[in-house]
């Protein structure tokens, strides 16, 4: 039997609402464009040290780790959604067994995506568009990207569930640490060691085990919930829970992944065509999907900023306050963070 708890004083059910979008949602925002601009950095350096193909070649790469971040995003949001919810409701017992079986479930499929991406690397790659111009350095860039997977996806689940926590400075931290880690290597292997796509690679790789790492270590630190080892066994009724919560960020995330498919494959066909070859506008398009991630970091940073809010409100039955951060944009309230909800 959950075990039941009455209803703390938590800041969700408290703090003018104004102010805990702002204090939530503005931390997400700076992180996740940190991350957008790092992989516009990220180009930059691999074409001036590589070239156009070099781009080209990571953008063919680019939809297996949009995927990857689709499925980390249904079993972080979706373990942040159920731990808020729980939370709200008072069972603290649910709230610490979703938490811990969206850790072990996501440490689970990121180890399968991984290990089926790097065993059908070149045909999944031909899925994506990849031309034999692009193919060598494609292989070569894939495939250590493939080996950092799990740490890309644990970090970006478990940041989620921080940011549910009441922590999304600490989240933020998590992501901006792996970033800049990764503009600074990004130089030193492509331009000193002169290590090309796989230099990149490696930095990229680098920059996501640290944030790993840091993700990793407030495990223990939960405010909200404290884990243990029958935590992370895998419940059935939890992990559907966790699983369906989640389910509408996965579709947002992997219908990019399709549309970027479909886009590569067109242009690897019509563009081989053109005067420009196929592989020009394959980079081109690469380039530009980099951009449009800033605007959706943006968006992105403000939903899951504000979903903690309403999660709890809506567990612990406060519906007033679910609706108050739905408030069109010309009220005073929805903006002023002072003002008395």
């Amino acid at each position: 039997m959950e075990k039941e708890v009455p209803e703390r004083k938590s800041p969700f059910a408290t703090e003018p609402i104004g102010r805990l979008i702002l204090k939530f949602a503005v931390p997400s925002v700076i992180a996740l464009l940190v991350n957008s601009l790092y992989n516009i950095v990220d180009q930059i350096f691999i074409g001036w040290g590589v070239g156009y193909l070099g781009n080209g070649a990571t953008n063919v790469v680019f939809p297996i780790t949009i995927i990857a971040l689709a499925l980390s995003m249904m079993i972080g949001n979706g373990g942040a959604a159920y731990l808020s919810l729980k939370l709200g409701e008072g069972k603290t017992d649910a709230a610490q067994k979703g938490v811990g079986n969206a850790v072990a479930l996501v440490t689970v499929v990121s180890v399968v995506l991984a290990v089926v991406f790097l065993v059908f690397i070149d045909p999944i790659l031909t899925l994506f568009g990849a031309t034999d111009l692009l193919r060598s350095l494609a292989l070569e860039y894939g495939f250590i990207i493939g080996l950092g997977l799990p740490f890309m996806m644990i970090s970006a689940a478990i940041n989620s569930m921080i940011r549910a926590d009441g922590s999304p400075k600490y989240a933020m931290v998590s992501m901006v640490i792996g970033a800049i880690l990764n503009v600074i290597l990004d130089p030193v292997f492509i331009f000193v060691f002169q290590m090309g796509v796989k230099g990149a690679a490696i930095a990229t790789v680098l920059g996501q085990v640290a944030s790993f790492v840091v993700s990793v270590v407030y495990l223990p630190r939960f405010k909200t919930v404290r884990l243990n080892a029958p935590s992370f066994r895998l419940s059935g009724r939890t992990c559907g829970n966790i699983l369906t919560f989640g389910l509408s960020s996965f579709i947002t995330q992997f219908a990019i992944t399709i549309v970027m498919a479909l886009t590569n494959n067109l242009l690897a066909i019509y563009g081989a065509t053109s005067i420009y070859g196929a592989e020009i506008p394959l980079t081109a398009t690469g380039i530009v999907m980099k951009v449009n991630q800033i605007m959706i970091a943006i968006l992105l940073g403000i939903a899951t900023g504000t979903q903690p809010i309403l999660g709890f409100n809506y567990g612990a039955k406060n519906f007033k306050r679910v609706k108050k951060p739905w408030r069109s944009p010309s009220s005073p309230q929805r903006w002023c963070p002072s003002w008395p909800f």
